[in-house]
């Protein structure tokens, strides 16, 4: 049992109070019986980066953090966040969205390094890796491929209905699968390993995702390029047509609604 003096009492309830003070300020509520400062902060966090209050939730994860620095639990959810900052970003803010992806993968590291066995925790990781590999150059993208799934691999092995992990999985295999343009445009003077995957594994893996989770917009999406490349035209445009109705969960997902609108114009037309 810890013994404080009056001085360290006054110190201890002083910063406890700052925090309290701090919740407030940014919106929080008052922690509820037997909920620590931490806890709290995190759920607190939550509700702020569904609401889309990115600003918020990183202010209260930040928070979470002070309380508790050896939350992995705290670092993958500040590597979503910052991979949630980066896509609400305009594609031309390049260098500010890698800047974003960056702080990511360096969080995804810490949680992983904190606690191996978090699906979410590799999840993001492999999201990160993914989405700052997408704005590098083809070289560093098959140079990330590996250890991007390896991350996916471990995260399914872990929880095999993670559906950060589910999601990205499918996007993988889906480049993986158009990835023959490079192998043709560099012969041989490419040395490493090339991605396998298919349109068939991302269908199914896309499939798999939205049974268990139909809302996320980025599936439907993800999946209707995979149908139109392998000329389903028809169910690419149902796919989308059943993204419209989805709710917005994520900032990216106004983007994608819009872009999956003209695609299904540009298809109607043709």
């Amino acid at each position: 049992m810890k013994h404080y003096t009056p001085t360290l009492r006054l110190l201890r309830t002083l910063a406890l109070g700052a925090i309290v003070t701090s919740l407030s300020a940014i919106g929080g509520t008052p922690c509820a019986m037997g909920e620590t400062q931490a806890l709290h902060a995190i759920n607190e966090g939550d509700r702020a980066f569904w609401k889309m209050q990115y600003e918020s939730a990183d202010s209260l994860y930040g928070i979470a953090l002070k309380e508790d620095p050896a939350s992995a639990e705290t670092r993958w959810k500040m590597a979503r966040l910052q991979v949630s900052l980066a896509e609400s970003l305009r594609p031309d803010r390049r260098r500010e969205r890698i800047v974003h992806y960056r702080k990511a993968v360096d969080y995804g590291r810490q949680s992983i390094a904190l606690d191996s066995t978090s699906a979410p925790g590799h999840a993001w990781l492999a999201a990160a890796l993914g989405l700052l590999s997408e704005k590098s150059g083809p070289k560093d993208k098959l140079h990330n491929a590996e250890e991007i799934k390896h991350e996916l691999d471990t995260a399914l092995r872990l929880n095999p209905n993670e559906q950060t992990a589910l999601s990205m999985l499918g996007s993988y295999y889906r480049q993986a699968a158009s990835i023959s343009w490079f192998k043709r445009m560099m012969g041989g003077t490419f040395v490493g390993k090339m991605p396998k995957g298919s349109y068939l594994e991302a269908r199914e893996t896309f499939r798999k995702a939205i049974t268990l989770d139909p809302r996320v917009i980025r599936n439907y999406h993800e999946l209707a390029l995979v149908e139109l490349e392998m000329g389903n035209r028809k169910k690419a445009v149902q796919l989308m047509q059943a993204a419209l109705d989805k709710p917005v969960l994520f900032y990216s997902d106004r983007r994608r609604l819009q872009k999956m609108r003209r695609l299904i114009e540009k298809l109607k037309d043709d």
